[in-house]
């Protein structure tokens, strides 16, 4: 166990130990800011499952979906500048956008997880997907699984090509250049999607959940194959949806090199904290876009076709564009506060109202997307009980 917390905090240094001793925990790091200052700076355990590595300060991990937060922020520091309008079509900014039927498709609608475009109809490969040019095109001629704007469902992986192609339309640089040099790199958070080879040596490796590591041990019965539809079983969408994930790929050097922006972001948790501590202090985007960046755009109440069957008991969900709002209270007590966890058990968040960011990353694949994991419920709750935040909604 090394790091630091502030006089207040020391009950959260007791639960992050808890972790390593009572809830599996391997490696990880959890750094929390308040008014701008890092208030927690925790890390311990090992990088690797034969622990022969200790895991540092700057170890790297793959965090998946907590990616899409960053994902979500390239594009809306875009609109911010009045380089992007969330309302216009996609096809404005990519025009090959428009086939089978999804012309009118706004870029809200990729964002919100609203655009019937979870994966193109004929299963990618491993090759394809870190083939950004062939997946993007192939994405533009699918028709969408369902109508666009009707209904709500988790795109997995597609969110990261769909929302990384409009930046890249826009801006002539692929997302992860784009994140790196307009966010990453002028706040000094240690983060990459698309991590350069000179870093892999940082990257720690993320433990499977079970033997071989597939999607078949994360969702048990889940089909196989191509599908063509959502109505054949109940773990269709996911099926779908996550089937071109290279999940058993994720700690080789090819997978940490490319761009898959939905899921292979590589951070520590003190540079993704960094960025939410921007967002939590009004800094790098204006107070309206901060606002529209956790606005409602799909209700509570909705039926998400992913993962309504793959995580009843994490519905309903409620989505920003970009975001996870703080439906279920993961995110501490503000309601306000909003940002993105990740398979596995990674989360990150900003709540502006408490001027407040929180990290945790770590290597033994353990809880969903949701931020809903143990490790993550207890530490959070530690955070909000500490002193200096003590009764503060």
């Amino acid at each position: 166990m090394q790091g630091h917390c502030a006089p207040g905090f020391e009950n959260v240094r007791a639960e992050f130990a808890r972790n390593f001793a009572e809830r599996g925990e391997v490696g990880a790091s959890l750094a929390v800011t308040l008014d701008g200052e890092f208030v927690v700076d925790l890390w311990g355990g090992h990088a690797d499952a034969a622990r022969s590595r200790p895991w540092e300060r700057d170890s790297l991990v793959n965090v998946y979906s907590t990616s899409k937060g960053m994902t979500a922020l390239c594009a809306h520091l875009l609109a911010d500048r009045g380089e992007l309008d969330l309302d216009t079509p996609v096809a404005h900014y990519w025009p090959e956008f428009a086939q089978a039927g999804k012309a009118d498709v706004p870029v809200r609608w990729l964002l919100s997880h609203r655009a019937g475009l979870i994966a193109p109809r004929t299963p990618l490969t491993t090759e394809d997907v870190y083939d950004w040019e062939k997946t993007c095109a192939v994405l533009a001629a699918t028709e969408p699984w369902w109508q666009p704007g009707t209904a709500q469902g988790y795109h997995a992986v597609s969110f990261g090509f769909l929302v990384g192609e409009v930046v890249r339309r826009i801006t002539g640089a692929s997302l992860g250049t784009f994140l790196r040099t307009e966010i990453t790199e002028p706040l000094g958070a240690d983060l990459y999607i698309g991590t350069p080879e000179a870093e892999h040596a940082r990257c720690a490796d993320l433990i499977p959940p079970g033997e071989g590591g597939g999607l078949q041990q994360i969702f048990p019965g889940m089909p196989e194959g191509p599908l063509t539809s959502l109505d054949v079983h109940p773990l269709a969408g996911v099926a779908v949806a996550m089937g071109h994930l290279p999940i058993g790929d994720v700690n080789s050097a090819r997978c940490r090199s490319a761009e898959i922006p939905a899921a292979n972001g590589n951070a520590t948790a003190h540079g993704l904290a960094t960025v939410y501590r921007a967002l939590a202090n009004g800094e790098l985007v204006g107070p309206g876009t901060l606002a529209a960046m956790r606005a409602l755009q799909s209700r509570g109440d909705e039926e998400d076709l992913v993962l309504s069957a793959a995580a009843p008991e994490r519905l309903p969900f409620a989505w920003a564009a970009g975001y996870m709002l703080n439906s279920f209270g993961y995110f501490g007590p503000n309601r306000g506060a909003f940002g993105h966890g990740g398979a596995g058990g990674s989360l990150a968040f900003a709540d502006p109202e408490n001027r407040l960011s929180y990290a945790y990353t770590m290597n033994r694949f353990g809880g969903s997307t949701t931020g809903g994991d143990t490790r993550n419920l207890q530490l959070v709750e530690a955070v909000y009980a500490a002193e200096p935040l003590s009764g503060k909604a």
